[in-house]
């Protein structure tokens, strides 16, 4: 961690199992937190290709499916895996720290 990051805690793990995803609101910004296979990813919370909501989206495996035009992307990477959004989400770094989430 460089001198100017700073963690921001989010959760308890425990309160984000294997498979779930939530929202989270930093800065006006809206994030996704997303528990794939024990490890957690966060990315942003709205689609690239036109801002739906992506907690209301399906969670296929380590990607996200666009609840409005299906677009898909990787959770771990933030990537388009399909089309029509073109543009990659945006990745957050994650520390899970003696049970709870931070984002950095």
């Amino acid at each position: 961690m460089t001198g100017n990051e700073q963690r921001i805690p989010i959760t308890r793990v425990e309160e984000l199992p294997p498979g779930s995803m939530r929202t989270a609101v930093i800065a006006d910004r809206t994030v996704l937190l997303a528990n794939v296979n024990g490890s957690v990813y966060a990315v942003s919370g709205e689609c690239t290709h036109d801002g739906a909501p992506l907690v209301d989206g399906e969670m296929e495996g380590d990607t996200i499916v666009c609840p409005w035009h299906f677009s898909r992307f990787c959770l771990r990477t933030g990537d388009v895996i399909e089309s029509p959004a073109e543009d990659a989400l945006r990745t957050h770094a994650v520390d899970v720290i003696d049970g709870t989430v931070f984002l950095r």
